[in-house]
Protein backbone atom coordinates (compact mmCIF):
# COMPACT_ATOMS: atom_id res chain seq x y z
CA UNK A 1 0.00 0.00 0.00
CA UNK A 2 1.56 3.24 -0.96
CA UNK A 3 1.92 5.91 1.41
CA UNK A 4 -0.47 8.75 1.66
CA UNK A 5 2.43 11.20 0.47
CA UNK A 6 4.85 11.06 -1.59
CA UNK A 7 7.61 13.34 -2.99
CA UNK A 8 10.88 13.28 -4.97
CA UNK A 9 13.46 16.05 -4.55
CA UNK A 10 15.70 16.28 -6.51
CA UNK A 11 18.52 18.09 -4.11
CA UNK A 12 22.05 19.63 -5.81
CA UNK A 13 24.26 22.44 -4.41
CA UNK A 14 26.29 23.80 -7.38
CA UNK A 15 28.01 27.19 -8.41
CA UNK A 16 26.37 29.94 -9.53
CA UNK A 17 28.01 28.95 -13.05
CA UNK A 18 26.14 25.63 -12.61
CA UNK A 19 28.41 23.10 -11.64
CA UNK A 20 28.34 20.49 -8.69
CA UNK A 21 31.44 19.02 -9.20
CA UNK A 22 35.14 20.26 -10.62
CA UNK A 23 37.12 17.97 -12.34
CA UNK A 24 39.16 17.14 -10.28
CA UNK A 25 35.98 16.07 -7.45
CA UNK A 26 38.20 18.22 -4.78
CA UNK A 27 35.61 19.98 -2.05
CA UNK A 28 37.19 22.86 -0.74
CA UNK A 29 34.86 24.97 -2.71
CA UNK A 30 32.15 24.09 -0.60
CA UNK A 31 33.11 26.26 1.98
CA UNK A 32 32.47 29.83 1.86
CA UNK A 33 33.61 32.73 3.89
CA UNK A 34 31.45 34.90 2.09
CA UNK A 35 28.66 37.06 4.65
CA UNK A 36 25.59 38.24 3.72
CA UNK A 37 24.21 40.55 6.87
CA UNK A 38 20.12 40.27 5.44
CA UNK A 39 20.67 36.24 5.51
CA UNK A 40 18.33 34.05 6.76
CA UNK A 41 20.50 32.28 9.68
CA UNK A 42 20.72 28.48 9.70
CA UNK A 43 18.03 25.66 9.79
CA UNK A 44 18.22 23.24 12.30
CA UNK A 45 19.86 21.04 10.00
CA UNK A 46 19.40 17.68 12.13
CA UNK A 47 15.69 17.53 12.40
CA UNK A 48 15.57 18.82 9.25
CA UNK A 49 17.55 15.66 8.05
CA UNK A 50 14.88 13.49 9.69
CA UNK A 51 12.16 14.43 7.56
CA UNK A 52 14.09 12.28 4.48
CA UNK A 53 13.00 9.23 4.64
CA UNK A 54 15.45 7.97 1.77
CA UNK A 55 18.59 8.95 -0.31
CA UNK A 56 18.69 7.59 -4.32
CA UNK A 57 22.30 8.49 -5.66
CA UNK A 58 24.11 7.25 -9.07
CA UNK A 59 27.18 4.89 -8.61
CA UNK A 60 29.85 7.54 -8.63
CA UNK A 61 28.28 9.96 -5.95
CA UNK A 62 28.23 7.06 -3.52
CA UNK A 63 31.68 5.80 -4.44
CA UNK A 64 32.84 9.78 -4.04
CA UNK A 65 31.00 9.47 -0.91
CA UNK A 66 32.72 6.44 1.01
CA UNK A 67 35.95 8.13 -0.05
CA UNK A 68 34.66 11.12 1.77
CA UNK A 69 33.33 9.14 4.40
CA UNK A 70 36.74 8.00 5.32
CA UNK A 71 37.80 11.36 6.46
CA UNK A 72 34.13 12.94 7.20
CA UNK A 73 31.88 9.97 8.11
CA UNK A 74 28.73 8.82 6.29
CA UNK A 75 27.13 12.19 6.02
CA UNK A 76 23.83 10.36 5.01
CA UNK A 77 23.50 8.73 8.66
CA UNK A 78 21.21 5.95 9.30
CA UNK A 79 18.68 6.87 6.13
CA UNK A 80 18.21 3.93 3.75
CA UNK A 81 20.47 4.87 0.28
CA UNK A 82 19.88 3.09 -2.83
CA UNK A 83 21.95 3.57 -5.12
CA UNK A 84 21.69 3.28 -9.25
CA UNK A 85 24.32 0.87 -10.49
CA UNK A 86 25.12 -1.66 -13.56
CA UNK A 87 28.10 -2.97 -11.76
CA UNK A 88 28.58 -4.27 -8.75
CA UNK A 89 29.51 -1.96 -5.74
CA UNK A 90 31.15 -2.71 -2.75
CA UNK A 91 28.16 -2.28 0.08
CA UNK A 92 29.62 -0.94 3.29
CA UNK A 93 26.71 0.10 5.33
CA UNK A 94 23.53 -1.92 6.23
CA UNK A 95 21.40 0.93 5.30
CA UNK A 96 22.68 0.90 1.12
CA UNK A 97 21.19 -0.89 -0.83
CA UNK A 98 22.25 -1.57 -4.77
CA UNK A 99 19.47 -1.17 -7.56
CA UNK A 100 19.70 -1.91 -11.33
CA UNK A 101 16.72 -1.50 -13.12
CA UNK A 102 14.21 0.88 -14.65
CA UNK A 103 13.79 4.48 -13.06
CA UNK A 104 9.85 3.79 -12.46
CA UNK A 105 10.04 0.28 -11.24
CA UNK A 106 12.61 1.68 -8.60
CA UNK A 107 9.64 4.16 -7.45
CA UNK A 108 6.59 2.05 -8.02
CA UNK A 109 7.90 -0.55 -6.34
CA UNK A 110 11.00 0.18 -4.23
CA UNK A 111 10.08 4.04 -3.06
CA UNK A 112 6.21 4.81 -2.52
CA UNK A 113 5.19 1.47 -0.77
CA UNK A 114 7.87 2.85 1.64
CA UNK A 115 9.15 6.05 2.14
CA UNK A 116 6.94 9.69 2.08
CA UNK A 117 10.01 11.98 1.01
CA UNK A 118 12.51 11.18 -0.97
CA UNK A 119 15.83 12.80 -1.65
CA UNK A 120 17.77 12.10 -5.21
CA UNK A 121 21.04 13.07 -4.44
CA UNK A 122 23.52 13.17 -7.11
CA UNK A 123 24.72 12.80 -9.71
CA UNK A 124 23.90 14.65 -13.41
CA UNK A 125 23.12 11.53 -15.85
CA UNK A 126 20.76 10.27 -12.15
CA UNK A 127 18.89 13.37 -11.90
CA UNK A 128 18.44 13.77 -15.28
CA UNK A 129 17.09 10.39 -16.46
CA UNK A 130 14.72 11.42 -13.23
CA UNK A 131 13.50 15.00 -14.88
CA UNK A 132 13.34 13.16 -18.57
CA UNK A 133 10.71 10.40 -16.95
CA UNK A 134 8.66 13.09 -15.16
CA UNK A 135 9.41 11.34 -11.58
CA UNK A 136 10.64 13.95 -9.76
CA UNK A 137 7.97 16.31 -8.12
CA UNK A 138 10.71 18.93 -7.08
CA UNK A 139 14.00 20.94 -7.61
CA UNK A 140 16.04 22.12 -4.30
CA UNK A 141 19.03 23.63 -5.42
CA UNK A 142 21.17 25.67 -3.18
CA UNK A 143 23.81 27.65 -5.45
CA UNK A 144 27.03 28.67 -3.22
CA UNK A 145 29.31 32.12 -3.95
CA UNK A 146 31.40 30.97 -6.54
CA UNK A 147 32.08 30.77 -10.50
CA UNK A 148 34.05 27.16 -10.99
CA UNK A 149 34.53 28.24 -14.69
CA UNK A 150 34.23 24.17 -15.33
CA UNK A 151 33.53 20.94 -14.26
CA UNK A 152 30.11 18.61 -14.03
CA UNK A 153 27.53 20.35 -14.94
CA UNK A 154 24.07 20.69 -13.04
CA UNK A 155 21.40 20.51 -16.14
CA UNK A 156 23.29 18.77 -18.67
CA UNK A 157 21.51 18.47 -21.85
CA UNK A 158 18.18 17.52 -20.53
CA UNK A 159 16.93 17.62 -23.59
CA UNK A 160 13.64 19.11 -23.03
CA UNK A 161 11.23 21.71 -21.71
CA UNK A 162 10.11 21.95 -17.90
CA UNK A 163 7.94 24.30 -17.15
CA UNK A 164 8.54 24.55 -12.97
CA UNK A 165 6.92 27.03 -10.35
CA UNK A 166 8.81 28.34 -7.95
CA UNK A 167 7.98 27.45 -4.12
CA UNK A 168 10.03 29.01 -2.13
CA UNK A 169 13.81 31.27 -1.82
CA UNK A 170 15.67 31.44 0.98
CA UNK A 171 18.76 33.52 1.03
CA UNK A 172 21.53 32.44 3.84
CA UNK A 173 23.70 34.37 6.08
CA UNK A 174 26.90 32.67 4.68
CA UNK A 175 25.78 33.85 0.64
CA UNK A 176 24.41 30.50 -0.14
CA UNK A 177 20.71 30.96 -1.93
CA UNK A 178 18.56 27.84 -1.79
CA UNK A 179 15.97 27.81 -4.82
CA UNK A 180 12.94 25.28 -4.49
CA UNK A 181 10.73 24.86 -7.89
CA UNK A 182 8.16 22.40 -8.15
CA UNK A 183 8.27 20.39 -11.63
CA UNK A 184 4.78 21.31 -13.05
CA UNK A 185 3.63 18.07 -14.94
CA UNK A 186 1.43 17.58 -17.90
CA UNK A 187 -1.73 19.44 -16.75
CA UNK A 188 -0.41 20.43 -13.68
CA UNK A 189 -2.33 23.36 -11.70
CA UNK A 190 0.33 24.39 -9.68
CA UNK A 191 1.05 28.12 -9.08
CA UNK A 192 -2.34 28.13 -10.59
CA UNK A 193 -5.01 31.07 -8.66
CA UNK A 194 -8.13 30.08 -7.51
Amino acid sequence: MATETFNISIHMVSSLDGYIAKTDNSMGWFETADHYEQGAGGQDVAAFLKTIDCYVMGARTYELALELSKAYGWVYGDTPAIVLSHHPLPVEKPTVEIFNGSLRQLVEERLKPRYKNVWVVGGANVTKAFIQADLADEIRQSILPIILGGGTPFYDQIGQEKPLHLKNVTAYKNGIVELVYEIKKPNSTAGAIG
